[in-house]
């Protein structure tokens, strides 16, 4: 009996993604990408406390384009990370289950996070 033979289940076919799981997923990733980015900040740091030689590695490592780029993603992963958790927190007090308040929380969420991010950037490269 080979299993390249049967059917996949009916869900699979018909099933198409939505808001809610997307940024649901999209919460998870964030989550993990934020304690990757938390070591990387916690090298850069232990590196300014060993001393100006362990500094310069790491500084050589994350100065490039390619830093920019991460810190860049990493704070965007911080502001949705954020905003999706003050969205469930509002869900455990039992607000906003119904579809359209649910639609409405997620598309808030994705502004807030383009909104806070680019606030973040701005006010950060021009101090």
């Amino acid at each position: 009996m080979t299993r390249k033979n049967r059917p996949l289940s009916p869900h699979l076919q018909i099933y198409r993604p939505q808001l809610t799981s997307l940024m649901s997923i999209a919460h998870r990733l964030t989550g993990v990408a934020l304690a990757v980015g938390t070591l990387g900040l916690v090298y850069w740091l232990g590196a300014a406390a060993y001393g100006p030689e362990a500094y310069q590695r790491a500084h050589g490592l994350f100065a490039p384009w390619i830093g920019t780029l991460g810190l860049f993603l990493w704070s965007v992963a911080l502001f949705y990370h954020l905003s999706n958790g003050l969205r469930h927190l509002m869900w455990d007090l039992g607000y906003g289950f119904e579809r359209e308040a649910v639609y409405k929380s997620g598309y808030i969420v994705l502004g807030a996070t383009a909104v806070l991010t680019v606030l973040a950037w701005g006010i950060g490269c021009t101090v």
